[in-house]
């Protein structure tokens, strides 16, 4: 029998930045929702993603900077720190984040919350603790976990992961960390900084592989000049007990190594969060990641669960669940009436690396992949007036055009502040404007933002008609009386 009555509109599972968001539209389009978590109101993004890391990379840059005084005209500079204090800094940082995303303050924007374990009996039908709700949709976001790769020795050797390394408040004296992509990346610099002797191991072939090559030479070019051991195409590798206690064996691009170790930190990836709750005995289609099969809609297999966010995919970030739960929202409690298919096209993201590596569209590798013509324009930072005084020359502006368009195809930024400045290519791409419109766009001076209008002068110069060139030299020539 069809279910004609519901108790709700809505029924979100999960209470991270894909199942707030989703949640809040539904209230604030005047739905009856509720929100089920049964763990921490924020996800992974408050207590264990986002806003620790970007709190314990604070610390590590302002550390990079005391040890960098002579570079700036000081002649000493220090700092005493206590290991066990910058990590409690860190969850100070997460209780004043945390009022944000916290049951009053959802309850008060009219979302009912459920703090209990949500399991689907149904399709229309939810158990929360010892209460079964019913509603026309259900939303599931619940987010993922770190991924633990299979390396002979792992289990024995006490490892923590980027969920659980906010509990430590013993500075390792070595750091071994496996995985070269953003996380692991960011967390391998600050524990550096920190003090801590780093090795990063990569199973692909270079740092950020989803980046150009030359932005993964960059970041390894300065890991190592800060003194991490970066190996990469690492293969082969055991966990086992050595003279130096815990040791990592193995093979890289540069040859084999042996790794002493204090701790194990994993950072190779997420997996979706989609075993326990029901999902299985409904019969819901799953992707090979595991995470929820979805459309471009974001409906699954049964039309009235949807999912959005981590679990979904295809991209794993806090505004990118964000983005999806406006869709997830409209197209279940209106999906009768319209439904929007979800733009993934200009999804930007950022590597909070020093220095940070930011992205829009395609690179390079993407385009050639696809066989889409393109020309390149690029602005190095040390020719820059504010990177110079700043002491932050590491990095460029490289924007991807069509040939003899001012079109752009796409942006990567490596410098101080990349993750803002790309803002400003994104309005522009958005909206369908060009490098001329961003060339004729003033800039306060001295600022970093003016590495976005010298990039756009660059492609300006470029493309100058040469037709005009020769003319223009007979015209001044002719005022001047010649």
């Amino acid at each position: 029998m069809i279910r004609t009555r519901y108790d709700r509109n809505l029924i979100v599972l999960g209470a991270g930045s894909a199942g707030l968001v989703t949640s809040y539209i539904a209230a604030a389009l005047q739905a009856r929702v509720t929100l089920v978590e049964k763990h921490r109101m924020g996800g992974d993004c408050l207590n264990t993603g986002c806003v620790p890391s970007k709190a314990l990379l604070r610390t590590a840059r302002l550390l990079a900077d005391i040890q960098n005084a002579p570079r700036y005209g000081l002649h000493t500079a220090s700092a005493d720190y206590d290991f066990a204090e910058v990590m409690e800094r860190v969850q100070a940082v997460i209780r004043q984040v945390a009022p944000h995303d916290s049951v009053e303050r959802y309850s008060g924007l009219g979302v009912e919350v459920i703090e209990a374990d949500g399991y689907v009996l149904d399709p229309h039908t939810v158990r929360a603790g010892d209460r079964h709700l019913t509603a026309r949709h259900i939303v599931v976001a619940t987010g993922a976990r770190p991924a633990i790769p299979a390396i002979p020795g792992l289990q024995a050797s006490d490892f923590v992961t980027s969920d659980t390394v906010w509990d430590l408040r013993e500075r390792p004296s070595r750091l071994l960390v496996i995985g070269g992509g953003p996380i692991g990346c960011e967390l391998a610099q600050a524990f550096r900084r920190l003090g801590c002797q780093v090795s990063l191991l990569q199973r692909r072939s270079r740092l950020l592989p989803h980046e150009d090559p030359d932005v993964s030479v960059l970041l390894r070019a300065v890991l190592e000049e800060e003194g991490v051991g970066v190996f990469t195409g690492v293969q082969r590798e055991a966990l086992r007990d050595g003279a130096g206690g815990r040791e990592m064996y193995g093979r890289s691009d540069t040859g084999e190594f042996e790794l002493p170790f204090d701790r194990l930190l994993i950072a190779a990836g997420r997996v979706a969060n989609t075993q326990g709750f029901g999902l299985e005995e409904l019969g819901v289609r799953f992707k090979d990641n595991q995470g929820l099969a979805v459309d471009g809609f974001l409906a699954s297999d049964l039309p009235s669960i949807y999912a959005c966010g981590d679990v979904a995919g295809p991209c794993q970030f806090t505004h990118a669940a964000a983005h999806q739960a406006w869709y997830a929202a409209v197209n279940t409690l209106f999906g009768g009436i319209a439904r929007r298919r979800v733009d993934y096209s200009l999804m930007p993201w950022c590597t909070f690396t020093d220095p940070e590596i930011a992205r829009v569209g395609l690179n390079e590798t993407e385009a050639a992949a696809q066989n889409i013509p393109y020309e390149v324009t690029r602005f190095e930072m040390h020719e820059l007036d504010r990177a110079i005084a700043d002491g932050a020359t590491a990095g460029f502006v490289k924007v991807l055009t069509r040939p003899r368009s001012d079109r752009i195809l796409g942006v990567t930024l490596a410098g101080q502040h990349a993750g803002e400045l790309l803002a400003e290519f994104v309005l522009a791409m958005r909206h369908g404007l060009g490098l001329n419109k961003i060339l004729g766009t003033i800039h306060v001076y001295p600022t970093m933002a003016e590495a976005n209008k010298y990039a756009a002068g660059a492609w300006r110069r470029a493309h100058a008609p040469a037709w005009l060139m020769p003319w223009l030299r007979r015209f001044h020539a002719w005022r001047r009386g010649e």
